[in-house]
């Protein structure tokens, strides 16, 4: 039996290509367009896709963002769906369209004009960026890490000025600050002091690190990683004391200068380097989707089912969206949470091409992995069948974290991919220098 012209499917397009994005469109792609059954778009304003939660690896030059970008030209091709490459420009639901912006080159030349992609059912999932509320200096003085950019950026530079310091071999101090204590400020803290003193092993022989470089976490808020449990916050609160990263809680920064930050109780804290990873909000663009609710920081308004509130044909999921848990909680915004959204709105589609109406979205928290590097992993595993939490430390933990990304592999590649991609990895590594020397 022939399939249907492609004109006649329907349409389905997923703005954003991150952890939940991608995976909906591979799974959709692989379960129902490649039957025929609908078709597939993704759209994203980049070309390739990394695991945000592995940028700030990238940061501190653990990890070559160039080993582990996917293309999403290939990934489209292998999995059965088209990619539009393109920034979300706006909405027009009465004509069922997403509005693409156009793309232009490094110089300011246009590539592709501004578009229009139609769609039957349109899924929202292009995350969260770092929020500075309004805090002034932090556009022109800080780094963010919101994607694989910059976070290379903030790498190069950082090898830089440790190449600088060990020419001038005048023991000046490199002081970096890092705006925030949640799961990415820590974890790139202990990723810094690990990989800047690998990188002075190679050939820095005027560069001290343990001399020459000031790791200082700067949090409004009572605690580090405020989110998660207490237990996870003292383990890691005392990893980074005993690697020397000076955390200042309940400082809350007020302005990000040349050369210092400055807080509310009169502070300056001293930054050659600042990193602002302190809170999230969404781009503007989804406070303006053609009459969609948003809130204050411009997710997108969910329902139980994931669909937006004024309009069953709009899905949400992940950071960008708002959506209700508990009665005073909302899902929190994490990688396992988009997982798990993507699976729920994949079999939604399904449902709905049958005729069915869907069902509401169960979010499971199955607790929470915090990564130091090379020196302590902590978390907390949730025990559903016991209703008990399980701690984790050590190796154990270390292990639980990896597994989180091997399982992002897997849900875009399939398990034999994912298990080759894995060892041939562990392979190169044995060839390869252990941090980014450029």
């Amino acid at each position: 039996m022939a399939s249907p012209p492609e004109h006649a499917l329907h349409r389905v397009v997923v703005v954003g290509g991150g952890a939940g994005g991608l995976e909906l469109a591979t799974r959709l792609g692989d379960r129902l367009a490649r039957r025929g059954r609908l078709h597939v778009t993704l759209v994203d304003r980049g070309r390739t896709h990394l695991w945000k939660p592995l940028l700030h690896e990238v940061a501190a030059g653990s990890m070559d963002m160039h080993a582990h970008q996917l293309d999403y030209l290939a990934q489209a091709r292998w999995h059965h769906f088209t990619f539009v490459l393109g920034a979300l420009a706006g909405l027009d639901r009465a004509a069922r369209v997403v509005l693409v912006d156009a793309v232009q080159d490094d110089e300011g030349a246009q590539i592709l004009p501004p578009r229009r992609v139609p769609y039957d059912t349109l899924v929202i999932a292009i995350g969260s960026e770092s929020n500075d509320f309004g805090t002034p200096g932090v556009g022109d003085n800080a780094f963010t890490i919101d994607n694989t950019w910059q976070a290379h950026l903030f790498h190069r530079r950082l090898v830089n000025a440790c190449f600088r310091a060990n020419f001038a071999a005048d023991g000046r101090m490199l002081h970096i600050a890092i705006v925030g204590a949640g799961a990415t400020g820590v974890e790139l803290a202990a990723e810094l002091h690990n990989t800047i003193r690998v990188l002075a092993a190679y050939g820095l022989e005027s560069f001290d690190p343990e001399r020459q470089i000031h790791l200082c976490i700067v949090e409004a808020g009572a605690r580090i990683l405020p989110g998660l449990p207490e237990y996870i916050a003292t383990e890691t609160l005392r990893t980074l004391e005993a690697l020397h990263v000076e955390v200042l809680c309940g400082e809350r920064v007020v302005e990000v200068a040349a050369g210092r930050v400055k807080t509310a109780s009169g502070r300056e804290v001293p930054a050659d380097f600042t990193v602002w990873a302190a809170g999230i909000r969404c781009a503007a663009v989804l406070g303006e989707l053609d009459g969609l609710e948003a809130n204050r920081i411009h997710q997108l308004v969910v329902g139980p089912t994931l669909q937006a509130t004024r309009d069953p044909d709009v899905f949400a999921l992940g950071d960008c969206a708002a959506a209700p848990w508990t009665r005073e909680r909302l899902v929190p915004p994490r990688a396992q949470a988009a997982h798990q959204m993507a699976n729920h709105v994949a079999k939604t589609i399904e449902r709905r091409l049958a005729g069915r109406s869907p069902t509401a979205f169960q979010y499971r928290d199955f607790g929470s992995l915090v990564s130091l590097g090379n020196y302590q992993s902590v978390g907390t595993l949730m025990g559903f069948a016991t209703g008990g939490t399980v701690r984790l430390e050590g190796l154990l933990a270390k292990l639980f974290y990896i597994s989180l990304y091997r399982l992002h592999v897997w849900a875009l590649h399939g398990f034999w991919r994912m298990a080759l991609d894995t060892l041939s990895r562990m392979i190169r590594r044995q060839t390869e220098p252990k941090v980014k020397l450029h």
